[in-house]
């Protein structure tokens, strides 16, 4: 016989029950936790329910159409036998609520939030051998360790309105994340982290500097276009960030630290079966590791190379459109944004709607520039609209370009080797060779003025360079030059001794010779 008591509690329960429901999860635990379980309490186990009649407490609430039981009809864990006890504790076999709600039976009623996970834990925590029924029965990973290593796990500990399993799983209707009534599945989840990530207020307890607008960002993306468009298939948030083991971007072990975002990416994008029927290729990441920024981030761990989302973008990823190459290169290559933008070829590539930089330097696979580029031959860019004829007007424009940059690398050849041959000699011309180290600068500048497609502008930046080259080369000239004149004078030098010497043999004989003439 059940008393008017337990009715009563029952009903309140229920009520505060469909009140965390409604509310926001954060609050919805904050309110929860007003109601604190006895701290010597025994934590309940999660055991193999029996059937029927023996889960008691299921069976009161239903009987009093509690909103928490006639969720709970639906949830995952009630469908494999897991009874309110799994996570509530108590004795589930009576139907005495004293003895069922007893703290010596483990009874912890409602838990506070940050006991939450623990609590999920025991059965999604670490193995616990043959004494957890249910995860030895459906081998569950150990997502409490993932989940205390998360960013989000490192929030709750720091403050108990952190998030935690409810938070995106919801409480008493909690579903399989292939079951479209999850919050986690994959058409909910971006909802379901928006909650949080979208309520500045929320937020400013946690990372006040941390945007709010990823999801409107995302809605503005390629990915989020499809996912509204109902692609169960597209990148969600938990696609790229992970789900329980969510690790701060400054994390060099997060999915989205600079060096491991390409291969995030490249796990939907290089997978040409999952890939099929979005008409996009899947050779991205396999250029783009070939590519100088790819080998600048990934080999040499330039964490300022571009990854995907450089270009791209990370929330709002979108491929840049042909009007939006030249921006999205200009973030990094500013000078030859400006000198490409007052060139000539701006006009035309716009004219017929040609994505600028891409053009010449392909988009995945791009290559260190290099003076061979500015060639009438293929694969050189200038061949595909150029032609080394008198027809064509660019044509001398082309040609004068490349005799200035070969100008700067065959000079400075040539002024080494002059170099060289003076060093060979034994003459000191560490200072001409030093000075060529600048002509690599005047180069580069050479190589960027390009860009302006004008003679004159090319010849400008070049001509620190020539000069450079033109002095070391006169100086190891010189060096030589020195050289003979100081083998020249040694061997007169020489001469000159060797005279002297035979002229004082020979005084020095005379003299001998008169002193014997004397002695007779």
């Amino acid at each position: 016989m059940r008393s008017n008591r337990t009715a009563a509690i029952a009903l309140a329960m229920a009520f505060a029950i469909a009140l965390m429901l409604a509310a926001h999860p954060a609050q919805a635990q904050s309110d929860s936790a007003t109601t604190k379980p006895p701290a010597a309490a025994p934590a309940p186990a999660a055991t193999a329910a029996p059937k029927g009649p023996a889960d008691q407490c299921y069976a009161c609430h239903v009987e009093q159409d509690t909103p928490a039981a006639t969720a709970y009809k639906n949830d995952v864990h009630h469908a494999v036998g897991v009874t309110c006890a799994g996570c509530h504790g108590g004795d589930p076999t009576t139907d005495d609520q004293d003895a069922a709600m007893s703290k010596a039976k483990g009874f912890a009623g409602v838990p506070k939030k940050d006991q939450i996970p623990a609590m999920c834990g025991k059965c999604h925590g670490p193995a616990q051998g043959p004494g957890n029924a249910f995860q030895t029965r459906f081998k569950l990973d150990n997502v409490l360790a993932d989940f205390k290593e998360s960013i989000h796990g490192h929030a709750l500990a720091g403050n108990p309105k952190g998030p935690q399993c409810v938070s995106c799983h919801g409480i008493h209707e909690i579903a399989r994340v292939t079951d479209a009534r999850s919050p986690v599945h994959p058409t909910h989840v971006v909802d379901t982290c928006a909650k949080c990530h979208s309520d500045a207020t929320y937020m400013r307890d946690f990372s006040p500097t941390l945007p709010v607008d990823q999801k409107e960002k995302y809605l503005t993306s390629v990915h989020g276009k499809r996912h509204a468009a109902g692609d169960p298939k597209v990148a969600t948030c938990v696609s790229c960030h992970s789900n329980h083991r969510i690790l701060q971007a400054k994390d060099p072990r997060a999915n989205v630290y600079p060096t491991n975002v390409p291969k995030t990416c490249a796990r939907c994008h290089g997978d040409a079966k999952y890939m099929a029927g979005y008409g996009i290729p899947t050779s991205q990441y396999s250029d783009y590791v070939q590519s100088v920024h790819g080998k600048a981030l990934l080999v040499k761990t330039d964490l300022n190379a571009p990854a995907c989302n450089s270009c791209h973008g990370n929330h709002g990823a979108a491929p840049p459109g042909v009007s939006s190459v030249i921006a999205v290169c200009g973030r990094c290559h500013q000078m030859n944004q400006e000198l490409y933008e007052r060139s000539a070829h701006r006009a035309v590539f716009e004219g017929k709607k040609l994505p600028g930089c891409v053009v010449c330097h392909g988009n995945h696979k791009v290559q260190p520039a290099s003076d061979q580029i500015v060639s009438f031959d293929p694969p050189s860019p200038c061949a595909q609209c150029h032609v080394n004829t008198p027809a064509d007007k660019a044509a001398p424009d082309i040609q004068r370009l490349r005799l200035v940059l070969d100008s700067l690398s065959t000079g400075q050849v040539a002024a080494l080797a002059v170099l060289d041959r003076a060093e060979n000699l034994g003459m000191d011309v560490s200072d001409a060779r030093y000075s060529l180290k600048d002509v690599n600068q005047s180069a580069v500048q050479a190589r960027v003025a390009i860009h302006s497609f004008k003679v004159k502008e090319v010849q400008e930046a070049a001509r620190p360079g020539i000069a450079i080259i033109a002095q070391a080369r006169t100086a190891g000239q010189e060096a030589v030059h020195e050289y003979g004149f100081r083998r020249q004078g040694l061997a007169v030098s020489t001469l000159i001794v060797t005279f002297l010497v035979i002229l004082l043999w020979l005084k020095i004989r005379d003299i001998e010779k008169k002193q014997k003439e004397k002695g007779r």
